[in-house]
């Protein structure tokens, strides 16, 4: 029975009975104290350091786990479980003053030495954090007391503050680290209450939390939604409260209903077609470039994001530092692709395989790139997978040929320097080039670096970069607190409140 009906039947008993002046108390209730909020992928896993998927710190960052920094809807960064901290005039070694009182889940203290912990686990042989560059570049972690914490660095950093505030900095307590992919252990506002694998999460407000009272809603319920119409049918029927990055095939239906609030913002990410760059014949740059230029990126903007994105002919977004635009490069141009592929000695129609993993921009994307890759003699035969199976097969063991996937992080340029990576890009020329941007400081310097860097990995055809996102979140008009820009991929739960 829905709420309007409900209260329909007790007007009409309250003026069977004369009682109609009670009805306004006994209708309005106590204002909500929950939420349900969707997600389009379930992470395979809640210990952040353990998994590249962003879907983990969708869930669990700044909720369950916390960091020194807090990176805002802005882009700004502001103090969480360190207070304040100064930084020498050479921009190596960071003093963080901690929060006092802080207490993880379990009752065990928050102190240095959880940091400490934390940072080293994070470079520890075996580690699998994504971001482990960022602490194999702390020579030393110094604890003079419980609540200090001084990082002394190889090479200056001017993102640091940045990148501790990422999920992947998260602060772990010792001893739960063996369970925390299903039991995760934080400091965050809201604890793991139950995992319905395959459905939903439930996080419920910790009330041992140390601002606990400024924590609004007691219980959020995360739904996993991947298929585009059922998520539009779960939040016109009111079935969700806000969807944070939801497809926006829905968003004329979204506007045009007042029971909802449409929120337009900006991101950081890039949605590229990626290669594996040492299968042949995809190993020859002619052959990548091909590929690059048979795609009308317009085009798939159109077909996969509803038109809400901006090209992009890089590994890099508009706005940020040091951004040079490439859309000239590799630009779309079938018959140079054709001829290229031809330069390479490659017999057409070269098949490739394209796997999808399940967000709709993949899937409806595959379609228009595979349609276009037709018109320049490849045949892109599509195949979707799950989620679990991408990260298993495609990003771990490298089974493929191209695949379809947003990058969200905003600071992981240095992934083409990576070993291994999924794509299997080596080049020792970006590799020297990237080491000369982790030990420049002045901002002028690297900024022209980063320009090579992103005209070296268009060049090379990495991959086929497609666009910048535009993210679209879609709430109940009541719903206050949601992000409405996402430089990260984070739902702060403790912000959110009804009106």
């Amino acid at each position: 029975m829905s709420l309007a009906i409900g209260r329909r039947d007790i007007a009409r008993a309250a003026a069977a009975f004369g009682a109609v002046l009670a009805l306004p108390v006994l209708a309005q209730g106590k204002k909500k104290d929950g939420a349900v909020i969707g997600m389009t992928l379930e992470p395979t896993g809640l210990d952040p350091s353990a998994g590249a998927a962003s879907a983990i710190g969708e869930v669990v960052h700044y909720n369950v786990f916390e960091t020194l920094t807090k990176i805002h809807s802005d882009g700004t960064i502001g103090p969480l479980l360190a207070q304040s901290w100064t930084v020498t005039p050479d921009n190596k070694t960071w003093a963080f003053t901690l929060r006092q009182g802080v207490k993880f889940h379990n009752g065990e203290p928050f102190n240095a030495h959880s940091v400490k912990f934390s940072y080293e686990r994070a470079v520890a042989q075996g580690s699998v954090n994504k971001d482990k560059a960022v602490f194999a570049n702390i020579l030393n972690i110094a604890t003079t007391d419980d609540h200090t914490a001084i990082l002394t660095l190889k090479h200056p950093n001017p993102d640091l503050l940045f990148q501790l505030g990422q999920t992947t900095a998260s602060i772990f307590e010792p001893k739960s680290v063996p369970t925390n992919n299903s039991q995760p252990v934080g400091t965050g506002p809201y604890k793991l209450e139950r995992w319905n694998k395959g459905s939903s999460i439930v996080l419920a407000r910790w009330d041992g939390y140390r601002d606990a009272k400024a924590v609004h809603l007691k219980r959020v319920t995360i739904r996993f939604i991947s298929d585009s119409a059922a998520q539009v049918a779960a939040l016109l029927s009111g079935d969700i409260d806000a969807f944070p990055r939801v497809d926006p095939r829905g968003v004329p239906q979204f506007r045009s209903d007042k029971r909802l609030q449409v929120l337009v913002g900006g991101s950081r990410a890039k949605t590229i077609m990626a290669m594996n760059n040492k299968r042949k014949p995809l190993d020859d740059v002619r052959v990548r470039r091909a590929i690059a230029m048979a795609i009308d990126r317009k085009a798939v903007i159109e077909g996969a994001a509803d038109g809400f994105g901006t090209p992009i002919g890089s590994f890099y977004t508009p706005g940020s530092p040091g951004y040079i635009d490439l859309t000239a490069v590799n630009a779309y141009a079938p018959e140079k692709s054709r001829a290229l592929l031809k330069e390479a000695g490659v017999t057409t129609p070269l098949e490739l395989t394209l796997k999808l993993p399940p967000p709709p921009y993949a899937r409806r994307g595959g379609e228009v790139i595979a349609a276009e890759l037709a018109k320049a003699g490849i045949n892109a035969k599509l195949e979707n997978v799950e989620w679990a199976q991408w990260l298993s097969g495609v990003y771990k063991d490298k089974a493929y040929d191209l695949t379809i996937v947003s990058h969200v992080e905003p600071l992981d340029f240095g992934n083409f320097a990576r070993p291994g990576y999924y794509w299997n890009y080596d080049s020792p020329k970006f590799n020297e080039l990237w080491a000369r941007i982790n030990t420049t400081a002045d901002t002028a310097q690297r900024n022209q670096l980063m320009a090579e860097a992103q005209r070296l990995v268009a060049d090379d055809a990495v991959a086929a970069y497609l666009y910048q996102p535009t993210w679209v979140t879609v709430a109940k008009a009541g719903l206050k607190g949601l992000w409405k820009d996402a430089p990260i991929f984070a739902n702060d739960l403790s912000a959110l409140s009804w009106q």
